[in-house]
């Protein structure tokens, strides 16, 4: 039988059928299994940016900043702690030479119209400047929307460990000093920070400060993707006044918002870490989801 097998001619199709057979009979690798190739696509679709759903944004980022609320919030008021780390902050300033925060204060102070109009900003702009800067993103920068989210939700949760390590009292608590609560004082709204709002809100979570954690987000994505050159400078001096009014109004030192910035840091090493790359160097838009290779969508710039 093998010298028949061996001596009668065999078409080009009875060779192809032969050759076929050998080839499914022949052990798979580890590499070739359909289990790994999966897992491999799923982890490269999670790495790879795609067109964000509304709903879905709207749902994540109410339920991100309450979850976020509520940590913060069930932090244990540390006060005997907090004004402690507060004299040691104020000291250390005073040997830096720059503990000017009483003075600014008292200064801004004494102009009423400047300093309600600081105390307004630091109750509203915070947070609509943010979510205008995710809404701006989420419809002119889709394929980097996500990086971007996700440089915002490491940044803030990072913070919320350095409120349970760090209890610390802002400067307007402070009685052995003279700094002014310009909230109280002026009988201005909106602030969770002084008056009637107080109880709901953490009052010892004065490090890092989120408001220059924030700012700076927001001024270095606009600053990154604006394509007007004043929206760019807008973008730089939105976090500049940010840190006046923190300032002026004593919720913070300067110290806390190199507590925010170090957390921003944090924010963009992680989505570096998981994208490869940092956000604006994504592609501004995505195409949708057909296949240019295995397990990468097309992308279009």
């Amino acid at each position: 039988m093998a010298f028949l097998a061996n001596s009668v001619p065999m078409g080009d199709s009875t060779v192809t059928t032969l050759q076929e057979g050998r080839e499914q009979a022949a052990p798979r690798s580890v590499t070739d299994a359909p289990g790994d190739a999966r897992g491999q696509g799923f982890a490269q679709r999670m790495r790879t940016p795609r067109r964000p759903r509304f709903w879905f944004e709207i749902l994540l980022i109410a339920v991100s900043y309450w979850t976020y609320s509520l940590i913060r919030n069930a932090v244990p008021e540390q006060k005997a702690q907090a004004f402690r780390n507060a004299d040691w902050i104020w000291e250390v300033e005073h040997h830096l030479g720059i503990a000017v925060e009483e003075t600014v204060n008292h200064a801004v102070n004494s102009v009423t119209w400047l300093i309600v109009g600081m105390n307004y900003y630091y109750a509203t702009l915070h947070f609509i400047v943010t979510l205008g800067v995710l809404v701006w993103l989420y419809r002119s920068h889709p394929g980097r929307y996500a990086a971007t989210r996700l440089v915002l939700f490491a940044t803030t949760a990072v913070a919320l460990v350095g409120y349970y390590f760090y209890p610390l009292a802002p400067p307007r608590l402070m009685t052995s000093e003279n700094f002014i609560d310009t909230v109280v004082v002026h009988q201005t709204w909106g602030s969770m920070a002084s008056g009637d709002l107080k109880n709901m809100s953490n009052q010892y979570a004065a490090m890092p400060s989120m408001h220059i954690g924030w700012s700076v987000w927001c001024g270095v994505t606009i600053f990154a993707l604006a394509s007007v050159p004043w929206v760019r400078v807008l973008g730089l001096l939105y976090p500049t006044l940010t840190l006046v009014v923190i300032v002026a109004t004593a919720n913070h030192f300067w110290l806390d918002a190199v507590g925010g910035m170090l957390c921003l840091a944090f924010g963009y090493a992680v989505a570096r870490a998981w994208y490869g790359a940092l956000p604006h160097a994504l592609p501004r838009q995505v195409t949708g989801l057909t296949p240019v290779a295995v397990g990468q969508p097309a992308l279009r710039r």
